[in-house]
Formats: structure tokens, sequence, C-alpha cells
């Protein structure tokens, strides 16, 4: 795709949507970022985060995705989980960071509220980022993917290093600010400001419109 600038509407057939670590995990009550933390870290920090997410952005996130099937966009998600129950295969920095997700766990899932459906692309990730620990970039061009939407947690840290990695590798990435969250608003408004070099940054009520133009036009 030849272009000037990174302002660039969603187009037919080249757009991909991206859910970045919207899993048990980190996002459910009995998840293990919650059973490793200590009590005050589950009361100050995680609970209120697990909260304010599945209360403000886990609804965005659900219409991202229902107006990207409803366009026939390809959805797709990452996840944070080993290729082995022990995570022997995990990157250095999650070893030294001290969590394993271990293959087929309860915490490698996605959330209920936007489980994959049948036909759409997971891929486990052992590193920050998607594009480092699995073989997305060989996937979204088979797909003719140019455009990637990015959603997902943490805004901060694996949300910001797929939209790195994607604008370096030559997609044209748009992040739904909104659909997207970190610990605390500041992180998440820290990270919008240092990351918007790399990416168009749009709502989800904003991206709706172009997603539902997609559709008439298919």
């Amino acid at each position: 795709m030849s272009t000037t600038t990174r302002d660039v509407p969603l187009q037919t057939g080249r757009v991909a949507v991206l859910f970045v670590d919207v899993q048990n995990f980190c996002l459910h009550p009995e998840g293990g970022e919650m059973r490793d933390a200590s009590e005050a870290e589950r009361r100050d920090t995680l609970m209120p985060f697990i909260e304010r997410v599945r209360a403000q952005t886990v609804p965005r996130m659900q219409a991202l995705q229902q107006a990207a099937r409803a366009a026939g966009v390809e959805v797709m998600y990452t996840t944070i989980e080993s290729l082995t129950k022990d995570g022997r295969d995990r990157s250095l920095d999650y070893k030294i960071t001290g969590f394993n997700v271990p293959k087929g766990s309860f915490d490698a899932r996605v959330i209920d509220e936007i489980a994959p459906g049948e036909d759409e692309i997971v891929l486990p990730k052992s590193s920050s980022s998607v594009f480092v620990s699995t073989h997305i970039d060989y996937v979204l061009r088979n797909l003719g993917v140019a455009q990637l939407v990015i959603a997902g947690v943490v805004t901060d840290q694996c949300v910001e290093s797929a939209i790195r990695d994607a604008c370096d590798l030559g997609y044209l990435v748009t992040q739904a600010t909104d659909a997207c969250a970190t610990y605390t608003q500041e992180r998440h408004d820290a990270s919008l400001r240092a990351i918007r070099g790399y990416c168009r940054q749009v709502t989800v009520d904003q991206l709706l419109p172009e997603l539902a133009a997609l559709a008439d036009s298919a």
C-alpha cells in the first residue's frame, strides 16, 4: 500500500482486527496474575483494574468485534501462553518477571465476553510482542492484510510492543484507544502520547462507521 500518511480509513479486504492479551490471566478475578500477587497488589491495583476494564473497556471491545465480524473483517487474538506446561520455552523477560501461563490452561483463554469464533485465529505468544514470538506477520501477509486495528491490554506493554513492531514491518496501524487499557489512567495516557507517532489513534465510536461502510460495500 503506497501512502504518505497514517490517517487512512479502513479499506475493504485489507483489514484485520487484533485483540492483544484479553485473557483470564490478567482480567479474571481468579486469574494467575491475581493469584500470584500480594494482598495489597490485589486490593490496590489488580482488582480495580479488572473491574474498570470489564465495566468500561470490554463493552467497547465487544462493539469493535461485532462490527468487524459484520463487515467480514478478520478478527484475531493473541494471548500470553507458553507452548509447554512448565513454560520452559517462554522468553527470558517472562522468566525474570516470574509468571507462566501454561499451555491449554484457564489463564490462557480469551475472556468469555469476546470469545473467539470457531474459525477465528488465536496466536499464543511467550514474549511481549506478538511479532517476536509468533508467526503473525506470515499469517497477516497470507491474508492480504495491510491495515491492522489493535486493541487490548495492557496499553503500555504488549499493546505498545505490537503497534511498534507492526509499524516497522510495514503495516498501517490503527489503535482503538478506548478499547485498550492499563493499570492506571496516567499510564494509559502516557502510552497513547508515546506511541502516537507510530499509528492512527481513534476511538471505537469513530471506527464503527468505517467498519459499517466496509459491510455496506461487501
